[in-house]
């Protein structure tokens, strides 16, 4: 199992855009940046690496990825590639990692600016479903999140801003599992967006494109209960540090 974390933005919803921000993947929680926590994580549950999809102050990312694998003796578990369009949409970043995605590897996808439980990771990595998204059904309101659809126990529907109400509509945190053909699929569906002058999609909307070629072949796993949160707002950060930080800390208590 190879990971593959976009870490590429600037986070201007969180910071504003002066270039003199932080990365989002080395904001501070208890002393630890996220993105060692999600070294962390990802080794000690035996993946066999991690791809950064870097951008945005790349070497500061860089330094303290080396930083965590020297304290964790980890060495060469984190690689990277860069993405110099770093600010059109994450499609452009997805795409950046195909190396990995058409690797023959099955892929665990995730987002860099989410902190959450080791319990989410583990439902991902020990899902017998070959290709799986995680789903929150404590959905906070509004266009804001994407939402996993799903009717019958079948995924039907991908996205923010939807049509109507489903069966169950529950969050995406942003982490996927893959198996490798549909991995490679995700190149392909990318490289189409970009291809139609579309580079400043999402890459969301190439998710949603394979989703949608093959009903019924991706499975989801209910993490509802589970503590965590994608990082986009100030609001985001101040709830995480209030509310999350302090329900993982009893979690793995």
């Amino acid at each position: 199992m190879q990971a593959i974390m976009l870490a590429a933005g600037v986070g201007s919803r969180l910071f504003g855009d002066t270039d003199t921000q932080p990365p989002k993947s080395l904001i501070k929680f208890d002393g630890k940046t996220l993105l060692r926590r999600h070294i962390e994580v990802l080794h000690d549950l035996g993946v066999d690496g991690l791809t950064l999809v870097l951008g945005y102050r790349k070497d500061e990312i860089l330094a303290e990825a080396d930083q965590v694998q020297q304290d964790i003796g980890a060495d060469g578990f984190v690689d990277h590639v860069v993405n110099p369009d770093y600010r059109l949409g994450t499609v452009v970043s997805m795409h950046t990692a195909k190396f990995v995605l058409s690797g023959g590897s099955e892929v665990l996808m995730m987002d860099a600016d989410v902190l959450y439980t080791r319990a989410l990771i583990e439902r991902l990595l020990n899902s017998p479903h070959a290709d799986c998204l995680l789903v929150d059904q404590d959905l906070e309101p509004g266009d804001e999140p994407v939402k996993v659809c799903i009717e019958n126990g079948t995924i039907v529907n991908f996205g923010k801003l939807l049509p109507r109400a489903y069966e169950i509509m529950g969050e995406w945190p942003g982490f996927m599992k893959l198996s490798p053909r549909m991995a490679s699929r995700m190149v392909e569906a990318c490289a189409a967006i970009i291809d139609a002058g579309r580079a400043e999609q999402p890459c969301e909307d190439a998710i949603y494109d394979v989703l949608m070629a093959e009903p019924g072949v991706f499975g989801f796993e209910d993490v509802t209960g589970e503590p965590w949160i994608e990082i986009d707002f100030p609001e985001d950060l101040e709830r995480a540090r209030d509310v999350i930080l302090p329900k993982i800390g009893k979690a793995v208590a």
